[in-house]
């Protein structure tokens, strides 16, 4: 990945999660859950 796309896609984000919190959507949250979510499923060693 070169420093363009990866700038490229920081910004594609960030705005995506502006964009998202001023229309008030709730899909950061609901993201957030879902990476919480994967984050228990890839927990091998409990």
């Amino acid at each position: 990945m070169t420093n363009a796309v990866a700038i490229g896609f920081a910004l594609t984000l960030a705005s995506l999660l502006a964009v998202d919190a001023l229309m008030g959507w709730g899909g950061a949250l609901f993201l957030a859950r879902r990476f919480v979510e994967l984050l228990e499923s890839l927990a091998v060693w409990r």
